[in-house]
């Protein structure tokens, strides 16, 4: 069986770290490079339901989207949220790997996952990397409906197409305006709101949307200068990309169990509408 060492060189080399952003903190978390393993489990998030999943499918890797450990971290005390999480793990003898932005803008990547279940075609980067002379991987996606439909049909056929949450799809814009060019970003996308490449868009979809920029974003679409705005789960949009990962470490690491979660670890239990 290889080693976490094989395991985490073949998982950079599906998704380079050089491709991750600046801020990011792809990697290994936890773990003794020099164990062994038979079994990687995938999740969106390191949290501790997803970890008892590993521990209990007896996986000795989990490899996540979400790194656990963004900013400065002052103790891993058990009665912390992190420190909850990293001791469960090293009880549990399972290690803790993450792909983040670097997993976002290769060819495979979570916003192209979700593009080609949306069934787009002509697809480029909203922001491409610039490690890529290429032009052919990068942050989010526009393409085009091969055939043009409604701002409705698109938001119905998209909660087809993720797991149910709690919060939906919520959409700003009217419900029958024409749908041909659709922009989307899996995870949070707000800055990409000013992207030329989204303001040309019909539609931009993705996640996280705050207050102040999709107020701002939707006035731009009344004065007919921006897209309609369809806002969706954070982790829905992403969870997409785990089979897509699966299937890839299969490939890569043939003598392995890889498995994925189903479990919701979109943060919200239920929304009461008026």
């Amino acid at each position: 069986m290889p080693t976490l060492d094989a395991v985490r060189d073949a998982v950079h080399t599906l998704w380079p770290l050089q491709g991750a952003e600046s801020w990011d903190s792809p990697g290994l978390v936890v773990g003794d490079p020099a164990a062994s393993i038979e079994h990687i489990h995938l999740a969106v998030d390191a949290v501790l339901d997803t970890v008892d999943e590993a521990i209990e499918m007896n996986a000795d890797l989990l490899l996540v989207h979400h790194p656990l450990l963004f900013r400065g971290v002052m103790t891993v005390a058990a009665d912390t949220t992190k420190g909850a999480v990293i001791q469960r793990l090293i009880a549990g003898d399972v290690a803790l790997l993450a792909a983040h932005t670097n997993a976002d803008v290769v060819a495979t990547g979570t916003s192209r996952v979700l593009a080609h279940q949306l069934g787009l075609v002509d697809q480029t980067p909203i922001a491409p990397s610039a490690t890529d002379p290429s032009g052919a991987t990068g942050i989010g996606i526009v393409g085009r409906l091969e055939q043009p439909t409604t701002l409705m049909a698109l938001a119905r056929q998209l909660t087809d197409i993720l797991p149910p949450t709690a919060g939906g799809v919520r959409i700003a814009g009217d419900h029958e305006r024409v749908v041909t060019t659709v922009a989307l970003c899996a995870g949070a996308g707000d800055s990409l709101l000013g992207d030329p490449a989204v303001l040309a868009a019909d539609v931009y979809i993705t996640s996280d949307l705050r207050h102040h920029p999709a107020s701002d974003a939707r006035e731009l679409m009344l004065l007919g200068r921006g897209p309609a705005l369809i806002d969706t789960s954070h982790w829905a949009s992403e969870w997409l990309w785990l089979d897509t990962a699966a299937a890839q470490l299969r490939q890569a690491l043939p003598d392995l169990e890889v498995t994925l979660s189903d479990l919701r670890t979109d943060p919200w239990d239920f929304a009461v509408v008026r």
